[in-house]
């Protein structure tokens, strides 16, 4: 998921060279996680950064529009002239009172086209396929995870989320595979869908099996109707308590091991598709602490900061370009679906998947990783910045965040240095700052311009 490897520069470039050291390249853009891990483990060692692992936000103490301090759940509490909220579900912002989104907007919010509800035909039944605990009857029921009420009305906004799963590492190596495990709740009511899918003749179930440099194991994803991604059980998971969050956590842990136990055991799989997925598990040197299962759960999506100014659609495809840019954006824009309903027909059918191709990277603003003014003035969001749906779908991207977590961090330093507020910081200077460290944040036919070089391409 890199988009283009040209718009990635400074500290992020210098993880994948990193890596391709361990792998004997220069760069290496596919890797195992567990390498990956050891790099940032050795960033971490050597910043001399002290880290506090699984602390969770409890309280956030404001004064005059600043953070003054937070505090977690086991009393650990941070004291700092600024914050940057790194993480996925933007806990710290939201609990510093700033604005923020969750779900899709309408069209009508930013002039876009490709927000709010959409029911596209990429990761859609091919086939058509029975919602109804009894085919064919309604009187019988919704089989699980369909949604009832109005269809969808495309365009319009609502409160869900793209789904989320978790990124398998599999392998189909026996000397180090471990097999899949029989969920302890597992539901076969989950999998019918599937199982009618595929009876209709669907046949795409190992098209994201991509192979990692080390060929015996994969970057598994989802693809197709009924896949890994758990549509429409997470729409809660961003404004959720972490009790909460964990029991969400856990639901889908539960429901894609089910996957994988019902593609190996069940007998509506064709014998031919069984025994190929039988060739598949979990490794026996990836995620050792959780047997061989991803510790973190792939959000793609929770709370999308409001601020002075928010990336959109326009911007992605350059119809807009977005002043004092920071960094690059070059994925498609690219939303998972997220929910599942009958249509007119009496079939099921899926809501929320957009794959939008075909554009130059792009700028991203600085104004859309500081919240407004007049709500916080010493806090940097790089991870649930300011973006619409659609667009955060675009820049959603680990490379991404890697760079703007860089420019939060360089940006912080210039605060402190010059005693100002996050909104307050000189653009020239970030920009300057920028260049020396590589950061790529212009794009300009083909050729990406670094902060150094910004004025330059600007005239």
């Amino acid at each position: 998921d890199i988009g283009n490897k040209a718009a990635i520069g400074g500290l992020a470039r210098e993880f994948y060279r990193r890596l391709g050291k361990h792998y004997g390249v220069d760069e290496a853009w596919t890797f195992e996680p567990s390498v990956a891990h050891r790099v940032f483990t050795e960033l971490v060692k050597e910043s001399g950064v002290p880290v506090h692992c699984r602390q969770f936000l409890a309280s956030v103490t404001m004064n005059g529009g600043r953070i003054e301090s937070l505090t977690t759940e086991s009393g650990l509490t941070v004291q700092a002239q600024v914050f940057i909220d790194a993480s996925y579900e933007g806990d710290l912002l939201a609990k510093a009172g700033v604005s923020h989104h969750i779900g899709r907007e309408d069209n009508a919010t930013y002039g876009e086209t490709l927000n709010g509800a959409q029911v596209r035909e990429k990761h859609q039944f091919d086939f058509p396929v029975s919602p109804y605990v009894v085919e064919g009857d309604p009187a019988s029921g919704l089989l699980p995870g369909i949604e009832t009420g109005e269809q969808p009305v495309i365009g319009r906004g609502d409160h869900r989320v793209q789904a989320y799963n978790f990124r398998m590492c599999m392998t189909d190596d026996p000397a180090n595979r471990i097999a899949f495990p029989k969920p302890a709740h597992y539901d076969r009511s989950r999998y019918e869908l599937l199982a009618r899918y595929l009876k209709a003749g669907w046949r795409q179930m190992f098209n994201k099996f991509d192979r990692l440099r080390v060929r015996t194991k994969t970057d598994t994803n989802n693809h197709g109707a009924v896949s890994s991604d758990f549509i429409g059980e997470n729409h809660g998971w961003a404004a959720a308590g972490y009790a909460e969050r964990e029991r969400l956590f856990q639901a889908h842990v539960n429901y894609q091991q089910g996957l994988y136990w019902f593609y190996q055991n069940d007998p509506a799989v064709p014998p031919d598709i069984r025994e190929a997925y039988a060739k598949w598990g979990l490794c026996k040197d990836e995620f050792t602490e959780t047997g061989g299962w991803p510790h973190q759960l792939y959000v793609r999506e929770a709370r999308r900061m409001i601020s002075d100014y928010v990336m959109t659609e326009h911007e992605c495809v350059g119809a807009r370009l977005a002043p004092e840019p920071v960094g690059l954006a070059a994925y498609s824009m690219d939303s998972h679906n997220c929910r599942r309903f009958v249509d007119a027909n009496g079939h099921v059918r899926n809501d929320g998947d957009v794959q939008v191709h075909g554009f130059t990277p792009y700028p991203i603003s600085y104004r859309s990783i500081v919240p407004r003014e007049s709500e916080c003035t010493n806090l940097i969001v790089p991870v649930c910045l300011a973006a619409s749906h659609i667009a955060y779908g675009s820049i959603r991207m680990e490379p991404v965040f890697m760079s703007l977590g860089q420019v939060a961090a360089i940006a912080a330093e210039q605060v402190i240095r010059a005693g100002t507020s996050v909104q307050g910081v000189a653009y020239e200077t970030l920009a300057g700052r920028l260049g020396e460290a590589g950061v790529v944040i212009a794009w300009n036919k083909e050729v990406p311009v670094s902060g150094a070089d910004m004025h330059a391409w600007e005239a």
